[in-house]
């Protein structure tokens, strides 16, 4: 029996970090981020709707699906992109 037993359980893809931070490029400018963060996390982190955006790390295109797996790593180069509605009024 593990003596450490969170309160409540972590959603999919949200893990608990410890105090630990990483250093990652997100959109052009460093930033500080938990050690262990997964690209859902990382969202989850910066409350982002991950609906409504499209992610690349280190130059490749993330797939919604792996979002919750994909752990971000020190040296990072993230590049997150949202998607905004609306047109052009003729």
């Amino acid at each position: 029996m593990s003596l450490y037993q969170p309160l409540m359980p972590y959603p999919a893809g949200i893990r608990p970090f410890c105090s630990l931070n990483m250093t990652i490029t997100l959109n052009g400018q460093k930033k500080e981020v938990p050690d262990g963060i997964t690209v859902l996390g990382l969202l989850v982190h910066l409350n982002i709707q991950q609906q409504r955006v499209a992610v690349e790390r280190n130059e490749e295109i993330v797939k919604k699906a792996r979002y919750a797996e994909t752990v971000v790593g020190e040296g990072d180069s993230l590049e997150v992109v949202s998607f905004m509605g609306g047109g052009c009024a003729a």
